[in-house]
């Protein structure tokens, strides 16, 4: 495992972790709020790390990124933990379980690239690697350690993340980003202290990504009935994004009951479309999806 991060009080027995804005204080051997990072001899260390539950080799289309390489493919990973608890994610048999509640092996970045490099010799359509389906940035370290290696092999970094993360890991690992879509779920701080999150850090993210020259940006919405489902706040998300940069891409997706959220029948595809439509008005990439 490599890497740390994290915080030592005065005690010197309680530890806060510093990789997002819930600032996990832990007790020796405690597990933060992610489950993927824990006190482990008085220092914040990343559990999850190379600890793999999910690859395969993934469309980016599939991400969803509609404006980067398109036709290619990329070896997508994902590991298990989240510091979000949003109640519709479609991934939580891995996002909202620690390392007792998913079957993974553990893969080194070394592994990794090697298995990606391979599978760009055997085709020259699959150009990298992408660090999605949980929350990547709960052992941000993997992805740093990973990404400094694949660009090494000529390797695209991918980065699908909910973006709820403190500055300095952005500063860390955007400049290995060649693509990222963040998860912009709201426009209301609300909402996001519901999900255990903060609007602003998420915002942060987008910005500082959005300036990240070697990085492409696309962001999506899911649009969930009763929670983000108005005009005005479309409007508002959109022209908020447009202010960041007109030129991002923003996705307007469908939701469908899915884990703690099923009191409420998929979002009517009409409503998708229609907030699009609002989206428009401000941005100039509108893409639809999950209809």
């Amino acid at each position: 495992m490599s890497g740390a991060s994290g915080a030592v009080s005065g005690n010197g027995t309680v530890v806060r972790c510093d990789v997002c804005p819930r600032g996990c204080a832990l007790a020796p051997g405690a597990m933060g709020a992610c489950r993927a990072r824990a006190n482990v001899g008085g220092s914040v260390r990343p559990t999850g790390y190379g600890r793999i539950t999910s690859l395969a080799v993934d469309p980016v289309e599939k991400k969803p990124l509609a404006r980067w390489r398109p036709g290619s493919t990329v070896l997508s990973l994902g590991g298990y933990g989240c510091n979000l608890h949003c109640p519709w994610c479609q991934n939580h048999t891995i996002s909202q379980v620690g390392e007792t509640g998913v079957g993974w092996r553990e893969v080194s970045p070394e592994e990794l690239v090697t298995l990606a490099r391979r599978l760009h010799v055997e085709d020259t359509r699959m150009v990298g690697i992408a660090y999605t389906y949980n929350e990547p940035f709960v052992c941000w370290e993997f992805l740093r350690d990973a990404g400094t290696l694949a660009h090494e092999a000529g390797l695209a970094n991918v980065l699908v993340s909910a973006g709820c993360v403190n500055e300095h890991v952005i500063h860390e690992v955007a400049p290995l980003l060649d693509a990222a879509n963040i998860d912009l779920k709201s426009a209301r701080p609300e909402t996001y202290r519901s999900l255990g999150g903060d609007l602003g850090r998420v915002q942060a993210t987008i910005e500082l990504l959005a300036a990240e020259p070697s990085c492409h940006l696309e962001v999506t919405t899911l649009v969930v009935p009763g929670v983000n489902d108005t005009p005005a706040e479309m409007d508002e998300l959109a022209a908020w994004l447009a202010d960041v940069d007109s030129g991002i891409v923003l996705h307007v997706s469908r939701f469908f009951p899915n884990w703690r959220k099923r009191d409420v029948g998929p979002t009517p595809v009409s409503v998708v479309y229609d907030l699009a439509e609002f989206a428009r008005k401000h941005l100039r990439w509108v893409y639809t999806g999950n209809c």
